[in-house]
């Protein structure tokens, strides 16, 4: 049996967010201000090739530019740009990774192939992801709010996985 190594997704030290906006209400907005707004403490990174600065932070332009490698980093550009972004994250060694983004294999064949090459990759580099066309990850006990939704339950006791973002949602509210 192999034990896969989650510890960088669930208990990240530094983040990176990549497609991170200014522009409020798009998701690389939102995936920020929850990083930086409801209490979790470790370092978050925004990555975006057109902006240096977002939410007063300062932005790079990829995961290459950054003062450290990451543990985690979060993904929300276009579907069609997705396989280069986890290139480029395995390349810099960034060990786990949350694909927010959509328009994979639920859209069709060419979603399909993009999947297959983020897959191919993975396997490459020995990449831990989740995703991709997902919520996110919430970890009330760090306060750590991956997701683009403003929802951060109580910490507790219980853990809730879902494939389904709307039922996750539906939980959350």
């Amino acid at each position: 049996m192999v034990t896969l190594n989650l510890d960088k997704i669930f208990n990240p030290k530094s983040i990176a967010v990549i497609g991170a906006s200014d522009e409020e209400g798009s998701v690389g907005y939102i995936l920020m201000k929850n990083l930086t707004e409801l209490g979790y403490q470790g370092k978050v990174y925004p990555v975006n090739i057109h902006k240096t600065e977002i939410l007063g932070f300062k932005a790079y332009k990829t995961v290459n530019q950054l003062p450290e490698t990451v543990d985690l980093a979060v993904i929300a550009t276009p579907a069609k740009t997705v396989p280069d972004v986890v290139e480029q994250c395995g390349k810099a060694g960034i060990p786990g990774i949350i694909i927010i983004s959509a328009g994979f294999k639920e859209v069709g064949p060419e979603g399909k192939a993009l999947e297959d090459k983020i897959l191919e990759i993975k396997k490459r580099y020995n990449l831990r992801i989740i995703g991709p066309n997902c919520l996110g990850i919430i970890r009330p006990s760090i306060n750590l709010n991956a997701t683009f939704t403003a929802k951060m339950p109580k910490p507790g006791n219980i853990a809730f996985i879902s494939q389904s973002g709307a039922l996750c949602a539906a939980i959350l509210d």
